[in-house]
């Protein structure tokens, strides 16, 4: 067999998408937060971009009226890369499509007025956000107020470098002791103070320790509770309190007891001091109830309102400017045309689908959670008659305000089940129906899964007993046996 090069010339189809659909994509996809930090990166990129706030008396006269979408005209998609419209009539177009976002603005029913409270509150709380101290921090401090010194000092220093923020020790204390050249015991000793520090718990090396030195600080050492995580503490994890109870010569209700005076205790005692901050979720959708009808409200006031410098259209007005100068500035132009046009058309998308949501879940914005039914993405892309992945991608990390409360977008979208009547049960239904089961049972005798089985089966719902297994354990509750209480 002989090994050869040569060339071989095969057509293919490709699906290509233009820097323009690239940007729309990333638009409708982005929550409010990434939107508006998207928008100031835009701004700082390109020059011709400038924030135009609206008039306090321009707000005044907002009306709460759908937001129109404008149709494009037919020549902005073929329009010529050579630049035959002058730069003149280039930016008669532009200060048209800059008029156009400012009337979206004006008309949009999407906008709510914040008062001038409301505002001086935000600024502050905005400029209160100070950086948290670290657990690192804390138990340094606490550590300052001890006699300690200098070798004493290094040492702390070294095990509370090795703590992570759950508040565990991660290494042993003999690779500390060799790479600082002390003795093992005064690691140990050293160890022993910082566990007697706050956050309870701090500075244990697995479990167990941590539960111990929690429980010898609330005096339990010589409790039932104390000898079960000493001796028992993978049992106690998978609720064999009748293995225990046999072990230890007491009764299950004992241990039962015990075992509840332990999940009082922290297994991540450090986890107080995360430096992950606070997520505040932003409504990206309001619903609001005017009289039998539902207002759908854009959440576009802190949208920055965008135009074209006019600065920029006396530079290449004049007749001196260099040609270089003018067709930098006319890309910036166009980049900047598209981005106004997909942020309007992102906003008029989510719009839409808010309020078919609206329409076709009306029993839910009028009577609650348990009149949800099922939906899917092809329903409402078919009645917009946009793609069914148009609807995934906008309704991603999007929130929608309800008269009912906060509720993620997807919530709404949601496969049904058939039921005995003929009807269609949501799935998130269903899940709430076996949350509300099992949290009504008797604790002396849980409900099994196939129980659950039989009770919805006599609302007229039938699941396979798997399906309930799963829902179950969704919602992080245990089996029948070990939610048995003695």
């Amino acid at each position: 067999m002989m090994l050869r090069f040569e060339q071989v010339q095969r057509q293919t189809q490709k699906l290509i998408l233009s820097p323009q659909m690239q940007q729309a994509i990333k638009l409708l996809l982005l929550p409010l937060p990434l939107l508006q930090q998207t928008i100031r990166q835009e701004m700082a990129q390109n020059p011709v971009l400038e924030e135009d706030l609206l008039q306090e008396e321009e707000q005044e006269e907002t009306q709460e009226t759908e937001p129109q979408q404008e149709s494009e005209e037919a020549e902005d998609s073929t329009r010529d890369e050579a630049g035959e419209l002058n730069f003149e009539e280039e930016f008669n177009r532009l200060l048209k499509i800059d008029d156009e976002w400012k009337e979206y603005f004006r008309q949009s029913g999407s906008y709510r007025k914040y008062s001038e409270e409301d505002e001086e509150k935000r600024r502050f709380l905005e400029s209160s956000v100070v950086k948290p101290e670290t657990l690192q921090e804390n138990l340094l401090n606490q550590l300052g107020l001890a006699l300690l010194d200098e070798k004493q000092k290094k040492i702390c220093e070294a095990l509370l470098g090795n703590i992570d923020d759950n508040g565990y020790l991660r290494g042993g204390i003999e690779d500390i002791a060799q790479h600082l050249k002390v003795t093992v015991d005064e690691v140990a000793r050293m160890l022993a103070l910082i566990q007697t520090l706050s956050p309870v718990g701090v500075g244990a090396r697995d479990l167990r320790e941590c539960l111990l030195i929690q429980l010898g600080r609330l005096a339990k050492k010589d409790s039932l509770a104390y000898r079960i995580v000493e001796r028992h503490l993978d049992e106690l994890g998978a609720r064999k309190y009748r293995q225990i109870a046999q072990a230890l010569k007491v009764s299950p209700l004992q241990v039962q007891k015990a075992a509840e005076l332990i999940e009082t205790l922290d297994p991540k005692p450090g986890r107080t001091f995360s430096s992950e901050l606070s997520q505040y979720i932003t409504p990206d959708v309001f619903v609001e109830k005017e009289g039998a009808d539902y207002n759908v409200i854009l959440n576009d006031d802190r949208i920055p309102h965008l135009r074209i410098s006019n600065l920029y259209r006396q530079m290449v007005l004049n007749p001196g400017a260099d040609k270089g100068t003018k067709s930098y500035i006319r890309e910036k132009i166009k980049g900047g045309q598209w981005l106004l046009r997909n942020i309007r058309q992102r906003q008029q998308t989510i719009y839409n689908i808010a309020s078919e949501i609206v329409k076709k879940q009306r029993e839910f914005f009028d009577e609650g959670i348990p009149r949800l039914k099922p939906l899917t993405l092809q329903q409402v892309a078919d009645s917009l008659g946009i793609h069914e992945s148009t609807v995934s991608r906008a309704i991603a990390s999007k929130y929608i305000q309800t008269p009912h409360g906060l509720f993620d977008m997807k919530y709404f979208f949601s496969a049904g089940i058939e039921s005995d009547g003929g009807g269609s049960v949501a799935i998130s239904n269903i899940k709430k129906m076996i949350q509300q089961m099992i949290g009504q049972e008797d604790p002396k005798n849980p409900l099994s899964d196939q129980q659950i089985i039989e009770k919805l089966k006599e609302k007229g719902l039938t699941l396979a007993r798997r399906t309930v297994t799963k829902y179950r354990k969704e919602f992080g509750i245990l089996s029948s046996n070990q939610r048995r209480k003695f």
